[in-house]
């Protein structure tokens, strides 16, 4: 480590002053960032090069604080989120270097082991910290007080509602994880549901839950990539897909939208839940690596500018970002009430990540970094949908 490197963490430092906290390096000298009461310390164990900051300086960080060559005394939480909050001009990426990591969509093969290197971790883990719902996606909170299992049911009844259900519909869900939704779907409205998805293990739990709630006349599921919708000779009168075109690259979005319209009926209802930027962007470096391989945030205006090809029809757009924040703090409290088991599960560093991942991820969403948003669209004009969003909210 040479005198340099420290010299430029000493300045990216110095540039973090929205929120006043201390800091201590690896050669034991102290400092202040800010002018008040400090809230937090941070610890730096090791070095980290000047370089490694420069190429990514969420990638440099998010290691260090896996590797606890960087600790803090303090909440995660607030820490990252003061951070976060007027400071994101300060961190880099050069995506020219990270070229790896950035790379684009892959064919069918390669996205599905990126998909199932993140969601195939284990029904067990995730187990540990989701709702009874198994839900891993933004919950809606109507109420201050509402428990995760109630925004979650909030959620899914939320997007039934909007897509205005009708016994004997059909019903197609993109991305269907364990399978809730389609479970909700099929008890309320008695609708035929058909869920696809490229995670083994979701598809081994909804399966399993499809058998226990006895709804084998109304549900399946797939093992089965969006892709291969065009040749699948199903159609459908709704579709819904949550928190599944993240995984699928800025570059295949027409390839996607094309397969929903191949079986989606005329008059069809879609709606389209997903984690938004709002601009393009290639993604974070240490996401990228660590989380989500081959993980694009859409904007909202790409999307939309899409739907007019295949004469979808906007009827409806909302925002759901503070809920996403909520949501997140939400599985941190339950994923840290639980850190050893996970640790047993796996080790240390594992845990580590899994806690700046979510705590994060909840930063991101309260500081406008990213958003999340539903869009209801309708293929073709549909005259028949109520005139007004009071359908939306009636019991």
């Amino acid at each position: 480590m040479n005198s340099i490197d420290k010299i430029f963490i000493k300045e990216f430092l110095s540039k973090l002053d929205s929120s006043t906290f201390e800091v201590k390096l690896w050669d034991g000298e102290e400092f202040l960032i800010g002018q008040d009461e400090p809230k937090f310390k941070v610890y730096f164990n090791k070095p980290i090069s000047k370089k490694d900051l420069l190429n990514s300086t969420s990638l440099a960080l998010g290691e260090a604080y896996m590797k606890k060559d960087i600790d803090i005394d303090g909440d995660l939480l607030l820490v990252l989120d003061a951070l976060f909050s007027c400071q994101k001009e300060h961190f880099h990426t050069n995506f020219a270097k990270l070229s790896k990591l950035f790379h684009k969509a892959g064919n069918e093969k390669n996205q599905k082991l990126e998909v199932c290197s993140h969601y195939d971790i284990g029904n067990d883990f995730y187990s540990l910290w989701l709702d009874d719902t198994l839900s891993y996606s933004c919950a809606y909170f109507e109420n201050d007080d509402d428990t995760l299992y109630q925004a979650q049911m909030n959620k899914i009844h939320h997007i039934l509602k909007k897509l205005d259900l009708s016994e004997g519909e059909t019903l197609l869900d993109i991305g269907c994880g364990w399978g809730y939704l389609l479970i909700e779907a099929a008890k309320k409205y008695k609708i035929k549901g058909t869920g696809i998805t490229l995670s083994e293990e979701q598809y081994k739990r909804f399966n399993e839950r499809i058998v226990e709630e006895g709804l084998q006349d109304y549900l399946q599921v797939k093992l089965m990539d969006y892709r291969n919708l065009e040749t699948s000779g199903m159609m459908f009168d709704k579709i819904v897909s949550v928190g599944m075109l993240e995984h699928v690259g800025r570059e295949h979005y027409d390839l996607y939208f094309k397969n929903v319209n191949s079986v989606l009926k005329p008059k069809g209802l879609f709606l389209l839940h997903y984690i938004s930027g709002l601009v393009e962007s290639p993604g974070d470096a240490w996401i990228r690596k660590y989380i989500f391989p081959g993980g694009v945030i859409p904007s909202l205006r790409e999307i939309i500018d899409l739907l007019p090809k295949y004469n979808f029809y906007t009827l409806d757009v909302e925002s759901l970002r503070r809920h996403y924040t909520k949501t997140l703090v939400e599985w941190y409290k339950n994923f840290d009430k639980q850190r050893d088991v996970v640790e047993d599960m796996f080790d240390e560093e594992f845990v580590r990540m899994w806690d700046l991942y979510l705590s994060s991820c909840a930063a991101c969403f309260n500081n406008g970094v990213i958003d999340l948003h539903q869009i209801l669209m309708s293929k073709g004009v549909n005259n028949e949908i109520s005139m007004t969003r009071e359908y939306i909210y009636k019991d």
